[in-house]
């Protein structure tokens, strides 16, 4: 995996996936930037639900479970001083499908944050990584 990263004017920069995909970032304007995209950090925060979320919908697709909708909000705490690394990150996943028992989203959710979700597993060196969830009929 290859990623790019270049800096364009102030505390702007353009990030580019391997796969071609284009993502601004950019600083709060008390620090130089102009809010035009996410921080680099809000970015990762960002990246490790879809990471999560990706995992999720995949396990209850693969067991034929009707899953309609999946969504997560997540919440993290950083360190005071620098590094100021992520120290407790909680994911709320709202998984939405017709018949979906509380066993099979459990297992979902319990599989991608110890097993297959490279993201949360990394950043869950330095943070303390908590998740419920709510299953909502439809």
């Amino acid at each position: 995996m290859k990623a790019r990263v270049l800096w364009v004017e102030k505390s702007k920069f353009l990030g580019e996936s391997g796969s071609g995909h284009t993502l601004v970032m950019d600083g709060a304007p008390e620090n130089g930037g102009e809010n035009l995209g996410p921080r680099p950090m809000e970015a990762l925060l960002v990246g490790m639900g879809g990471c999560t979320a990706y995992d999720v919908v995949h396990i209850l697709k693969k067991g034929r479970h009707d899953i309609r909708g999946c969504e997560l909000v997540l919440e993290a705490e950083r360190a005071e001083t620098d590094p100021k690394v992520f120290t407790r990150i909680h994911i709320r996943y709202l998984v939405s499908g017709k018949g979906l028992t509380d066993a099979v989203v459990k297992r979902a959710v319990d599989l991608s944050a110890e097993k297959y979700c490279s993201a949360s597993i990394m950043l869950g060196k330095t943070a303390e990584i908590t998740h419920d969830y709510e299953i909502v009929e439809v």
